[in-house]
């Protein structure tokens, strides 16, 4: 944290004593506690956030009910911790695929789907629901089709499953359990524990496959979107007909997606430089 805390000290100095907020109007405030939360690498406390960001602890406080409010960051009751929220999570990956950065995320993908023959995506958890940020359809005649800002149920989809392996684990735990699993296809794991044993070992060997679990016939394999950081940005997921693409067959495009979600990650570490 101490990186961090020095680049906000160089951005917007705070008074070394008395009211520390004071000349901080509302939104610098915000987006000091939001970049707070963003900067560590599990969810935190509110006396870290204090201690770091030299502001009044109530200040802190009712700015990260705010941000709950909004989305932007979601609370762990348990612990009282906080951590990224859902739709900071799509606003981050909607601005890396917004018309500025649009075109080198294109490419990857277009080089992707050329290089495995099958159509691919990339995506963000919104809750339990994985959302497609785009997608480029493979030239085969027989393939699923699907929109950017399509949601699929993340508990059952190679790119849903393997962002819910990298969450912490009592918000995993906590998410899963917030609601039934619906269940799809005989595959479909909707018991909580087996769900959790499968993440588990996702987030060891670092993918998921999907072997006919949200569609009869359907198979697909994901990666994360790793940050410098290590967090987990995005999946990046190739899918396509069983009669054409086995689950051995999409293990075998493993290493080609972990290729390009690093060129996918560093360019969205160019973006935010």
């Amino acid at each position: 944290m101490q990186d961090y805390v020095a680049k906000s000290s160089d951005k917007q100095a705070l008074p070394g004593d008395g009211n520390k907020s004071s000349g901080l109007s509302a939104l610098d405030k915000a987006t000091l506690v939001l970049e707070a939360v963003v900067a560590y690498p599990r969810p935190v406390g509110l006396p870290d956030l204090t201690a770091d960001l030299g502001l009044p602890r109530q200040t802190i406080h009712r700015v990260l009910q705010q941000l709950c409010e909004n989305g932007l960051i979601i609370r762990d009751p348990s612990r009282d911790r906080y951590a990224v929220g859902p739709r900071l999570s799509r606003l981050a990956m909607a601005t890396i695929n917004s018309d500025n950065h649009r075109a080198p995320l294109r490419a990857v993908l277009t080089e992707v789907v050329a290089d495995v023959e099958e159509t691919c995506n990339f995506g963000v958890l919104d809750g339990l629901e994985f959302m497609y940020l785009d997608r480029l359809e493979c030239s085969w005649s027989l393939r699923v089709h699907l929109s950017a800002g399509s949601r699929v149920p993340a508990h059952c989809t190679s790119g849903g499953k393997v962002l819910l392996a990298h969450i912490d684990k009592p918000q995993r735990n906590a998410l899963i359990r917030s609601r039934k699993l619906e269940t799809f296809t005989d595959n479909t794991i909707v018991h909580p524990e087996l769900l959790e044993a499968e993440l588990d070992e996702i987030h060891t060997q670092g993918y998921a496959l999907n072997n006919e679990e949200h569609t009869v016939g359907v198979v697909g394999a994901a990666v994360p979107i790793i940050s410098g950081d290590g967090r987990a940005l995005g999946a990046l997921a190739l899918h396509g007909p069983s009669q054409r693409l086995s689950i051995a067959d999409a293990k075998t495009h493993i290493p080609r997606l972990r290729a390009a979600a690093i060129h996918i990650a560093t360019i969205w570490s160019r973006s935010s430089d």
